[in-house]
């Protein structure tokens, strides 16, 4: 298959006024180096200079802002809330509640900075929907209420059945939960809006310049074809592409697919079956089933964890229409019956998952000058804004909760040495899939196929 770029990111292209920046032809010198111009890079940016208008920020991007998962992604807007158990276990009680109440702050944060730069992201927070659409999954799904609710910062609640297939527009829902605090926008529109926020700050952005070198020295200097840049700061925002410059970070998270297809416009279908709000819905499985509709009255279905790559790899599979779509194509016929499945297109992401499910930042060797993020586990709408808390907070060298916390101190997990992550994760995907479709006949799985699943569902859900 030919380079297929991302709907969303061609879409957003020809809607927005954005102008595509020059590459670097020089050797300059900046204040902080920002290597990667999508969301965790430009948010870093923009939080730099908001708080420290005179620091000189310059923005290196290997092709168009945007273009990799920012622009490709779901633009499914959910928070660490139903994570809790797993930040308690790292972080403690404290520093975990802080965490979720931040993490839902960001969806209403992300939306006042939208309407405040006058940003067209379609950004709709009207909330979202976890379902269980087998009874192995309605087990399960209450789960996390009961830990949120403990510490008094639960926004979830219990749909009746009715509400449950209202809401979620598919008579296959057999039960569901709700919160406020999420909802869903257009990853293109936000993505290049945020590129020209941070133009607008004073922001150097040099497009179609890939790194092809850093030397960590004291004073770091990045290096790409035709110029370089010496900088006092450096910061490494290259998420799913940091194990093939950096091989050591490949034993801590791993690139898995995210396939997605969108329809055509049918605003009309969509409201029948109660699709008419802007609300992200999830299933529960561990590669989750994930959708929602759009402002220009379409439906986008996707689903993680279909491809794994070897050695983290960014296949060319991961630029490419989906090679999934027959799946998908099923998917969607099951879910929504009563819709039209003409697909406008498919496309293909990389999400790179970390061995804990949530996104981990520090400082590159311990160089005290070079700084990094990755790990959002497929939810990097909202975690990039907190990374964007977190990376400008070490940058600046503030002493606040976002340079203390957890998530500021590395990865906090590993998975195996490959070949042994690649064949295992192999083996883990076929169980939870078997398991999966024996839940889905309402029967009992094979008891090795449940205690593999085990080990997919520790990580964090491949998701949105």
């Amino acid at each position: 298959m030919s380079h297929t770029p991302p709907f969303w990111f061609k879409q957003a292209l020809t809607l927005t006024d954005d102008q595509a920046m020059p590459p670097l032809t020089a050797n300059i010198n900046t204040d902080v180096c920002i290597v990667g111009g999508g969301y965790t890079g430009l948010w870093t940016a923009i939080k730099i200079k908001k708080q420290s208008p005179n620091t000189d920020v310059t923005v290196l991007e290997k092709g168009h802002c945007g273009q990799g998962a920012s622009g490709r992604n779901g633009g499914c807007m959910l928070t660490f809330a139903t994570k809790l158990n797993t930040l308690i276990r790292l972080f403690g009680v404290s520093e975990a509640v802080e965490l979720v109440q931040a993490s839902e702050q960001a969806v209403f944060a992300i939306q006042q900075f939208c309407e405040h730069y006058k940003i067209n992201a379609d950004v709709r927070v009207d909330g979202a929907i976890y379902t269980a659409t087998n009874d192995a999954q309605v087990r399960n799904l209450y789960q996390p209420l009961s830990l949120l609710a403990q510490y008094g910062i639960n926004r979830w609640e219990q749909l009746t059945s009715n509400e449950a297939v209202e809401l979620s527009g598919s008579a296959q829902t057999l039960a569901a939960i709700s919160t406020d605090a999420a909802g869903s926008l257009h990853p293109g529109k936000l993505v290049l809006g945020l590129k020209k926020v941070a133009l607008a700050l004073g922001v150097n952005i040099y497009e179609n310049t890939p790194m092809e070198r850093l030397h960590e020295t004291v004073t770091p200097r990045v290096e790409s074809k035709r110029g370089s840049v010496k900088a006092k700061k450096v910061v490494m925002a290259i998420n799913g592409w940091m194990g093939q410059m950096f091989p050591r970070f490949n034993r801590h998270y791993v690139l898995v697919s995210s396939d997605m297809v969108i329809t055509k416009p049918q605003h009309e279908a969509l409201a029948d079956i109660g699709l008419s709000h802007g609300k992200a819905v999830a299933d529960s499985r561990i590669f989750v089933h994930y959708y929602r509709t759009s402002a220009d009255g379409r439906l986008m279905l996707g689903k993680g964890g279909n491809l794994f790559a070897y050695s983290n790899r960014m296949l060319p599979a991961f630029e490419q229409q989906s090679a999934f779509e027959p799946m998908l194509r099923n998917s969607f016929r099951r879910l929504f019956p009563a819709l039209d499945a003409d697909f406008e297109t498919s496309w293909t992401g990389a999400s790179d998952r970390s061995a804990t499910g949530l996104p981990f930042f520090g400082r590159l060797n311990d160089n005290p000058n070079i700084f990094y993020g990755l790990g959002y586990s497929g939810n990097g709408v909202v975690q990039s804004y907190l990374g964007g808390e977190i990376l400008s907070s070490l940058v600046l060298g503030e002493s606040n909760f976002w340079s203390q916390c957890g998530l500021a101190k590395g990865p906090l997990g590993a998975f195996p040495p490959e070949p042994i992550r690649y064949l295992g994760a192999q083996l883990v995907k076929r169980s939870v899939q078997r398991k999966e479709r024996f839940e889905d006949a309402n029967k009992a799985p094979w008891w090795i196929d449940s205690q593999m699943a085990k080990l997919a569902a520790a990580a964090g859900k491949a998701d949105k």
